[in-house]
Formats: structure tokens, C-alpha cells, sequence
């Protein structure tokens, strides 16, 4: 079954591992709030910086597929079988939103882009980048709130 892109890896990866990504992600939110706009302006660049998960799945099918090629190529014609597996996982992964690497990468603490973004609109708003948002210490709660649905 197709599900939607936004959400097809958050709703294959377990919930233990989710609520761990959020509870980072709302601290990290608490964190900077409390540092000021220059800390904020800060982690929005490591925030530009960070690899979601479909950029590390996007780097690591292509580096498995080259290996499989290459091996396939110069010692033995069953590594083309690697190439095959990986490209079949990735098509999986494109489909349904999982593929074996996944759960692993997930634990590892990697993010969709929708995670990201929602910690750095909740950043943005604790810096009081939005005018129906004021600045003060209620601000980070309601922050949380709206990044964390």
C-alpha cells in the first residue's frame, strides 16, 4: 500500500524510536529558546546542514550499487546481485516508505525533513520570527506544541 510522502517514514518506524526524535526535538527546542535569538540563529544553520533521512538513503543505495557494479565488474558476477537488492529496497522505500536500512538509520537519531522543519519553525517562532506569536517564555511551550503535532 502507498502511503503519503510526508508521513511514510515516521509511520514505519516504531514508536519508541519516533517519541525518542521528538523528545530530542523538543528539547532542543526548550534548549535554544531559552539561549536567545543568536543561539537560535545558530542551530537554524546547523539545522540547514542537517541530512534528513532521504538524503542519507539517496547517498548510501547509489555507494551499495557502485560497490555491487564495480565488484561485479573486476572479481564476480554475483555482486551485480548486490546492486539488484539495493535498487529493489529502494523502490520499496519510494513506495511504501521503508526499507531495511531504515529502522537502523532511524534509531540513529536521523530525521525526515518534516522533523526538521518542525523544530526550525518552532525556533523561529521562539525568536519571534511571527507576529502572532510574542517572544516571552510562553512562547517555547506553544513552539513545542505546534512542532510536535
Amino acid at each position: 500500500m502507498l502511503t503519503k510522502t510526508a508521513d511514510r517514514v515516521a509511520d514505519n518506524t516504531c514508536e519508541e524510536t519516533n517519541a525518542r526524535i521528538r523528545r530530542q526535538t523538543e528539547a532542543n527546542i526548550e534548549h535554544y529558546g531559552r539561549m536567545g535569538a543568536q543561539a537560535i540563529t545558530r542551530r537554524l544553520n546547523e539545522l540547514d546542514a542537517e541530512w534528513d533521512i532521504e538524503r542519507c538513503l539517496e547517498t548510501v543505495a547509489p555507494i551499495l550499487t557502485l560497490t555491487g557494479i564495480g565488484l561485479g565488474i573486476t572479481t564476480n558476477k554475483r555482486w551485480f546481485f548486490l546492486s539488484a537488492v539495493v535498487q529493489g529496497f529502494f523502490l520499496q522505500h519510494a513506495l511504501q516508505g521503508w526499507c531495511p536500512p531504515i529502522p537502523v538509520m532511524r534509531r540513529l537519531g536521523i530525521r525526515t525533513t518534516q522533523e526538521i522543519e518542525s523544530e526550525r519553525i518552532a525556533l523561529k517562532v521562539c525568536r519571534g520570527d511571527f507576529a502572532n506569536f510574542s517572544a516571552d517564555g510562553g512562547s517555547t511551550r506553544q513552539a513545542i506544541n505546534a512542532a510536535t503535532r
